[in-house]
């Protein structure tokens, strides 16, 4: 099928890119023109681990393409997936600005039958307005379906995410639709197709293709994101009720995920969460309660105990320091997780943030996010690696758990501090043995 996809941002590349994988004609549409030259080029504008290499085959074979034309990419499009950014306005609502210009420059310029979906995090009932102001401004009175068809895509593994999914949600007014829809993940839902990644498919077929109308679908996103940042909070406020008791979050998560009601996932006490969607989502969905006239109390709650995680962390810092101003302080990790370049909401600056307020000196290292973090923060001192951040230091803050952080040499790194205190944001460490090197450790909870 020819697919257009609006938007080269971290959810329209990875989809363009993994539609254009399993076999569909996709062209990527982007305002953006210094981007839409730079994928030209084939060099991607994002870190995400098998996107690049799959960009550069699919153009190759000639099934990707990018432009910034909109009228280009839609013309010979049965399918359009809106991707664009739904960046929170200042109140946390959900600016939906790109949606609805996108949506009027579709009904302007198209001349035959389309499907539109929103693949962007949009409030419950955005389908209705979109389908509103596509009558409205359709030029040429075009048939149009919409659907809601959420992404659940975790950022360092959204490719696998995409061709081997838990579930694919869509919502939908009529049968056309959702038989489009089927025909263009006819190859996920079978896996009929040569996984990238293992060259076979993993997961146990068929993969479950949930047809709602569109506002369950879009509040299906919302929920999910809340929910799973609401466990996130929940072990943390469990992490340091464990460190007032000589308990161990590790031991109390491990013993609670076991009971298959509750599960595992997102159980990882720390200092909190971060990234575009789960702090973005979080305050849209308390938005879109409030519209509709509910108090959502409870995730108001979960976003005050993600927001107390740096707080803590500098507290552990003056328990071990005394005074933070004119000390110096290493932070090992600043994407808001690892295998991404992704700094928006991340922990780490904002904890970067806090220290410099404090008078320290901050100095900081990550293996790929250090362009973008210096373009939000440039008070940092950015090191080549995790050895030049140590030297010096008074305190070792790890905030993102990189891989490559638990093979460090950590005896020369504490012959390199000024004093071998490390707070570890992530518990990735092993306490006992950082002791037995002489460190002063800290974890989350244990």
């Amino acid at each position: 099928m020819n697919i257009a996809v609006v938007g080269t941002g971290y959810v329209g590349l990875v989809t363009g890119t993994c539609l254009a994988e399993i076999g569909h004609k996709v062209i990527c549409q982007d305002s953006d023109g210094t981007k839409i030259k730079t994928l030209e080029k084939n060099h991607i504008p994002i870190y995400e681990p098998h996107l690049e290499e799959l960009v550069v085959k699919n153009k190759r074979k000639g099934r990707l393409s990018f432009t910034g034309s909109l009228q280009k990419a839609i013309g010979p499009a049965t399918a359009i997936f809106i991707c664009v950014g739904t960046p929170s306005l200042e109140n946390g609502e959900a600016d939906l600005f790109a949606i609805e210009r996108v949506t009027k420059e579709i009904a302007q310029f198209s001349d035959s039958y389309k499907l539109i979906v929103e693949k962007s995090t949009v409030p419950v009932q955005t389908g209705l307005w979109v389908e509103k102001t596509l009558k409205i401004y359709s030029l040429k009175n075009i048939d149009f379906d919409v659907a809601s068809n959420p992404e659940f895509l975790r950022e360092g593994q959204a490719i696998y995410d995409f061709l081997h999914p838990d579930r694919i949600v869509i919502g939908v007014r009529s049968k056309r639709a959702e038989d489009l829809l089927r025909q263009i993940y006819d190859p996920i839902i079978k896996c009929n197709f040569t996984c990238p990644i293992h060259k076979r498919c993993p997961e146990q077929q068929p993969i479950p293709f949930i047809v709602t109308d569109i506002n369950s679908s879009e509040l299906i996103k919302h929920a999910s994101n809340s929910f799973l940042a609401m466990k996130i909070s929940f072990i943390n406020a469990i992490s340091d009720i464990c460190e007032r008791t000589g308990a161990s979050v590790k031991d109390v998560a491990y013993g609670m995920g076991l009971d298959k009601r509750i599960g595992s996932d997102f159980f990882r006490a720390g200092i909190g969460f971060g990234g575009s969607c789960f702090p973005k989502d979080l305050q849209a969905f308390i938005r879109i309660a409030e519209k509709y006239g509910y108090n959502f109390g409870l995730l108001k709650e979960v976003e005050k105990l993600n927001n107390e995680r740096i707080e803590r962390i500098i507290e552990k810092l003056k328990e071990g320091l005394w005074l933070l101003k004119g000390k110096t302080i290493g932070i090992l990790g600043l994407s808001f997780k690892p295998d991404t370049d992704d700094t928006r909401f991340s922990p780490a600056l904002k904890i970067s943030r806090s220290l410099l307020r404090e008078g320290a000196t901050v100095k900081a290292y990550d293996p790929k996010a250090m362009v973008k973090a210096k373009n939000e923060v440039p008070e940092i001192v950015y090191r080549d690696d995790p050895y030049q951040v140590a030297d010096g230091a008074e305190a070792l803050v790890i905030c993102t758990e990189w891989d490559n952080f638990k093979e460090l040499n950590w005896e020369k790194i504490k012959s390199l501090m000024v004093y071998p205190l490390i707070v570890d944001g992530r518990n990735m460490l092993d306490k006992e043995k950082m002791k037995k090197l002489g460190f002063e450790y800290m974890g989350m909870g244990i």
